[in-house]
C-alpha cells in the first residue's frame, strides 16, 4: 500500500512539473486536427477532385481502430501483424547498427590510425541516402534482410559519428589528471571517456531510431512485394486500392511507434544517468 502511494505521489509530481508542457502539446495537436478537418471539409465542399486524398480525421480514426481487426486489401492480416513485421526489422537493423557503430566510434575517436583508416569509407558512404541502396539490398539480401540492411545504414552513421565526437570531446586535462593520480588506461576509459561519451551516444541512439523508422517505411514500400509491413501497406492501400483513410491510419501508427521507441531511448538515458550518478 505504501509503495503504491509513493508511486502515485511520484506520478503526481511529474504531472505537476510537466503540466504546462502537456497543455501546450495538447493545444498543438488540437490545432493540427482542426486545420486538417477544415482542409478536408473545404475540399469536399468545393467538389475538389483532391478531396479523396485528404479524408477527414473522423474517417481516419475509424480506419485506425478498425485496422486492428481487419485490413482491407490484405486477407487474414491485421495491423498487429504489420507492426510485428516492421518492428522486428527495425529492432534487428538498429541492434546491428549499435553493436557495430558504438565500438567503431570509440576506436575512431580514440586512435588516429583507426580514424585515418575509417574516415575515407565514412565520408564516401555517409552522404549516400540509405534509400538509394534499396534495390541492391532487396535483390541481394531478400525481403527480410534487405530492409534490415537499410535500417542498419540509416541508424549506423548517427551512432558512429556521435560516439566518435563524444570521445574526441573528452577534456585532455581530465585525462592528464587521471594519469597523474595513477589511473591506468582501463580506468581512464571507464571513469573519464565513457561518462563524456554516453550523452553523445544517447543523442545518436535517439536520432538513429527516428531515421530507422523512415528507412523501414520506404524500404518496405519500395522493396516488398506481397510481404507484410507498414511501409508495404501504405504503398498498397494508397497506390493500388485508393484506401486513403487506411493509408493515413498506418502513417499514424508509424508515428506512434516512433514516439514510443524514442521515449524508451530517453527513459534508458535517464536511468543510466541516475545509475551512474551523472545527474
Amino acid at each position: 500500500m505504501r509503495a503504491r502511494a509513493d508511486l502515485t505521489g511520484r506520478l503526481l509530481r511529474v504531472l505537476r512539473q510537466n503540466l504546462p508542457r502537456y497543455v501546450l502539446g495538447a493545444v498543438a495537436v488540437i490545432a493540427f486536427i482542426a486545420l486538417w478537418a477544415f482542409v478536408s471539409w473545404y475540399l469536399q465542399d468545393t467538389g475538389s477532385p483532391k478531396a479523396i486524398y485528404v479524408p477527414s480525421p473522423a474517417r481516419v480514426a475509424d480506419a485506425f481502430f478498425g485496422s486492428f481487426s481487419l485490413l482491407p486489401g490484405l486477407e487474414e492480416i491485421t495491423m498487429w501483424d504489420l507492426i510485428s513485421s516492421s518492428l522486428g526489422r527495425v529492432l534487428l537493423g538498429y541492434a546491428i547498427a549499435l553493436v557495430i557503430g558504438f565500438p567503431a566510434g570509440l576506436l575512431m575517436g580514440s586512435y588516429w590510425s583507426a580514424d585515418a583508416l575509417g574516415r575515407p569509407i565514412l565520408e564516401m558512404f555517409r552522404p549516400i541516402p540509405p534509400l538509394a541502396w534499396v534495390p541492391v539490398f532487396v535483390f541481394v539480401f531478400g525481403a527480410l534482410w534487405g530492409p534490415v540492411g537499410i535500417v542498419f545504414l540509416g541508424a549506423f552513421f548517427p551512432i558512429l559519428i556521435n560516439v566518435m565526437f563524444g570521445v574526441k570531446s573528452v577534456d585532455p586535462s581530465l585525462v592528464d589528471a587521471a594519469r597523474t593520480l595513477g589511473a591506468r588506461r582501463r580506468d581512464i576509459f571507464v571513469k573519464v571517456t565513457m561518462p563524456t561519451t554516453i550523452p553523445y551516444l544517447m543523442t545518436g541512439l535517439k536520432v538513429g531510431i527516428g531515421i530507422a523508422w523512415m528507412c523501414i517505411v520506404a524500404a518496405e514500400a519500395i522493396g516488398l512485394r506481397g510481404g507484410a509491413g507498414l511501409g508495404y501497406y501504405i504503398s498498397l492501400s494508397s497506390l493500388q486500392f485508393g484506401l486513403w483513410p487506411q493509408t493515413y491510419a498506418t502513417m499514424i501508427v508509424i508515428g506512434i511507434l516512433s514516439m514510443v521507441t524514442t521515449g524508451l531511448a530517453s527513459l534508458l538515458e535517464q536511468r543510466f544517468y541516475k545509475w551512474s550518478g551523472m545527474k
